[in-house]
């Protein structure tokens, strides 16, 4: 189980102050500051400022502090690395690397990244976050997901990945009339092969974000199904979002409530030497203990629990 929540993780563009500035107030669990795609391309480089203004200046709280860097397939990613880090790794808990197709793409920046810790003498190693949004990112998503200890986390980039498959989207994680013809989830084998390869390795895992920034009841829906697939939390665009996705990737009280009747009644029974037991009907085993277990977990990493 993760020390930190990370339900909800709220991206805002580099180059606008003013809307940085208003992260630091909310109630997402982390901040994610983007140099890559939601910057124009004269304004990537003067942009790195405001990521470094923003995490020496600005009180993020208990948030986690993250910037997107630009692709590795630019000439902007290594001055990135290296302008950031040099100035405010010391502030900065992940950086979230975006198109990763093998694991050399993790090797490239945990090479840099040591490099420049070690020249800074900082005492905390940066984390990195993959952004799987391609057909070979998720080929090799296993090599990926087991490649550096630096890897704290896989992110599920919907948008990317239908391009890199030439499947047809119309908004970027909502459902659509495309998704009504297929006979199931369009989108199963690529998020299920994300959260195994994550859970496989100890990572932590996120759905990517959801762009109908009105459509209340869809994202409450993309919610639900990233939670049910075993998703740690999602990608907010913007903080209107925030509040949905922290309650829906959060155990309801209904699963806390059956948890621990189904871990007090195990516990009882232990007590009295019985191995599998029946709680209202259900029958109970190894694996159900296991999920009780971690239902418990999350609602008190949460605070729903003490």
């Amino acid at each position: 189980m993760a020390e930190k929540l990370e339900r909800s993780v709220l991206l805002v563009p580099a180059s606008n102050w003013n809307m940085i500035q208003k992260t630091a107030v909310t109630y997402a669990d982390a901040v994610c500051i983007d140099l890559e795609d939601a910057i124009a391309h004269n304004e990537k480089e003067p942009s790195r400022a405001n990521v470094i203004r923003a995490y020496r200046d600005l009180d993020f709280g208990n948030k986690l502090k993250m910037f997107r860097m630009n692709g590795l397939d630019t000439y902007f990613a290594y001055r990135d690395l290296i302008e950031i880090v040099e100035f405010a790794g010391d502030k900065i808990d992940i950086i979230v690397l975006p198109k990763v197709n093998s694991s050399k793409d993790i090797y490239v920046v945990e090479t840099l990244l040591g490099q420049i810790e070690s020249y800074k003498k900082y005492s905390h190693p940066i984390g990195i976050e993959a952004l799987i949004e391609t057909a070979l990112g998720c080929v090799n998503i296993r090599e990926i997901a087991s490649s550096s200890k630096r890897l704290k986390g896989l992110v599920y980039g919907s948008g990317d990945y239908a391009a890199s498959l030439q499947m047809p989207m119309e908004s970027i994680g909502e459902l659509d009339e495309n998704d009504q013809i297929y006979p199931g989830h369009r989108w199963h084998h690529v998020m299920h092969s994300i959260v195994s390869a994550a859970r496989a390795y100890n990572k932590r895992v996120i759905d990517g974000p959801f762009a109908g920034i009105k459509n209340q009841e869809g994202l409450v829906q993309a919610c639900k199904i990233g939670r049910a697939m075993g998703f740690d939390g999602k990608w907010c665009i913007h903080p209107s979002q925030i509040s949905t996705v922290n309650q829906t990737f959060v155990p309801s009280g209904k699963e806390i409530d059956w948890a621990q009747m189904v871990l007090d009644e195990y516990e009882a029974a232990l007590n009295e030497g019985r191995g599998a037991i029946s709680v209202n009907g259900k029958m109970i085993d190894v694996a159900s203990i296991k999920i009780c277990r971690n239902i418990v977990e999350l609602a008190k990493l949460a605070g729903l629990l003490h």
